[in-house]
């Protein structure tokens, strides 16, 4: 043969190949959007549980129950916890982000680490220490307080990420212009923020609609505390139900008003910009005061739970560390926040492949499903998994497969967001290789794509096994008999006002959050090269 004839035969060979890999690739595309479809289905149970119950209890049933003073007070308290709530995050997390990525700071890093660190304990846990050191901070002034301290890692992460891509010679360029270094930041850098700004607002502002034990601890009533505590008094009444709804149109509300402060600016440039990072400011006389805001805000939202946390342990001794409570409720937690974590890593696979293979339409409408279920409050998904077992499926009522369902729900996005990541890192041509060297769609999958991608399939696993770690609204109301996790046993002890029994397990939540906090903030400086 000759050498002609013999290339000839191998870019023959070759094509067929390359064909029949394409051919098998199809039938994963049909099984994986059918399984995508599937679970888009699932995550819209809640919001088709309101729209359900809306009708089934009829308009004037329902008009009774939401045009009523109670749903209108829970309105009001809503607006000022999200008007003050918000400004004072923003303006807390604008400002350390700032300090700690573009000033001589003195031990920034140090002071970026701290400010991530609250995220470590739960919220509730916070409001906790701040009610044992302070019995009579109530209402609205405690719940902002408390609030902004738990929540405003939520928004300095994004903003000082999105500070150290920002390309330095935007401000140089507006510095050349004459402005002085505060006209600077105010017309050439804080627009630049507007993205992480509105991004990390938004998952505050949900955060606030969903919190129950903060504010139930505070005495502040909101949606969530009037649902669960309507739901306990008149099980599953429809005024629980309603109020559900209510909240889920505060929840679509919020995304709405996000999206239009976002606006559609491009931030983006053609090219890298500088690749030199850019210049720290030189604080001068300033440095005292901007030590002082980082000391504050350490003290306050780190230093509080510890002190509070410390005190309560030592009251009690070592008889408040019983072996076979503390360690049942630790178990139970790590066993539910492991197959959970698995279940929703496993639930968000298929389409998080299908949003980085085949990019479309319809594939983009399934990735919002799995998007939105995770702006609900775990109380309305709660709600509806009661309300659909109970009428339907009665033996599934307070069984681990309904609150396992829960769960993968509730952390679906959080799973699919490092899945993502991670599946766009490996190369779609070592599928096509290994299906052309004869492995069938899956096998090709599983032994490339997966195995490059295992890192980020472990992150993401561990940030919803972590996430489950301090789920308390949905585990209360959905988990069978006698499960007992740190969250739940701390809840019904602080319930009780024994706050020094409660004090083991606000510890040992603490202590399985720091991984958490940590990767987070790791992830965080990673994305932007450092």
């Amino acid at each position: 043969m000759s050498a002609t004839a013999f290339h000839a035969e191998s870019r023959s060979a070759l094509r067929r190949l390359v064909i029949a890999a394409r051919g098998r690739s199809r039938v994963p595309y049909l099984w994986v959007t059918i399984v995508a479809a599937f679970v888009s289905l699932v995550s819209l149970m809640p919001l088709g549980f309101i729209a359900w119950i809306t009708i089934q209890t009829g308009w004037e049933t329902a008009s009774k129950l939401i045009f009523r003073g109670r749903v209108g007070e829970l309105l009001v308290n809503t607006a000022l916890l999200e008007l003050c709530t918000i400004p004072l995050t923003i303006v807390l997390s604008v400002s350390l982000a700032w300090l700690t990525e573009r000033t001589d700071l003195p031990g920034a890093r140090l002071w970026a680490w701290l400010a991530v660190a609250p995220l470590a304990v739960p919220a509730f846990v916070h409001s906790y220490a701040w009610i044992s050191l302070f019995p009579g901070l109530h209402g609205l002034t405690g719940g902002v307080l408390v609030s902004v301290l738990a929540y405003f890692p939520f928004l300095y992460l994004p903003v000082a990420a999105q500070l150290r891509r920002l390309d330095p010679a935007i401000e140089d360029a507006a510095a050349s212009l004459g402005l002085n270094p505060w006209q600077v930041f105010f017309r050439a850098i804080l627009p630049q923020l507007r993205l992480a700004i509105c991004g990390g607002s938004l998952l505050v502002g949900l955060h606030l609609l969903a919190e129950y034990g903060l504010y139930v601890m505070i005495r502040f009533d909101t949606f969530s505390t009037a649902i669960v505590d309507q739901f306990q008094s008149a099980f599953n009444g429809p005024a629980a139900n309603m109020l559900a709804g209510v909240l889920v149109s505060c929840c679509l509300l919020l995304l709405v008003i996000e999206a239009v402060l976002r606006g559609g600016e491009r931030y983006a440039r053609v090219g890298s910009g500088a690749a030199r990072p850019a210049d720290r400011r030189q604080l001068g006389r300033w440095v005292f005061p901007a030590l002082a805001l980082n000391v504050a805000t350490v003290a306050l939202a780190i230093g509080v739970p510890f002190v509070t946390l410390t005190r309560w342990l030592y009251i009690g001794g070592t008889e408040i560390w019983r072996i076979d409570l503390v360690g049942s409720a630790f178990a139970q937690t790590v066993v539910l926040a492991i197959a959970g974590g698995v279940l929703a890593t496993i639930a968000a696979a298929p389409m998080a492949w299908l949003s980085v293979r085949a990019p479309g339409r319809l594939q983009r409408i399934f990735e919002a499903c799995h998007y939105y279920v995770g702006s609900l409050p775990g109380v309305v998904v709660a709600l509806a998994l009661v309300t659909i077992t109970v009428r339907m499926i009665l033996p599934l009522y307070q069984t681990f497969a309904t609150l396992f369902l829960a769960y993968v729900m509730l952390f679906l996005p959080r799973a699919m967001v490092g899945l993502r990541t991670s599946i766009a890192q490996a190369p779609v041509e070592l599928e096509r290789a290994a299906m052309a060297l004869g492995r069938t769609p899956f096998q090709a999958v599983r032994q490339t794509t997966m195995r490059l991608a295992a890192p980020g399939v472990a992150a993401s696993t561990a940030l919803v096994a972590l996430g489950i770690t301090n789920e308390l609204t949905a585990t209360l109301m959905l988990s069978p008999t006698g499960v007992e996790t740190l969250a739940t046993k701390f809840w019904s002890l602080t319930s009780e006002i024994d706050y020094v029994a409660a004090a083991p397990y606000a510890v040992m939540m603490v202590l399985l959050s720091l991984p958490l906090t940590f990767l987070l903030y790791v992830q965080s400086r990673r994305a932007t090269g450092q």
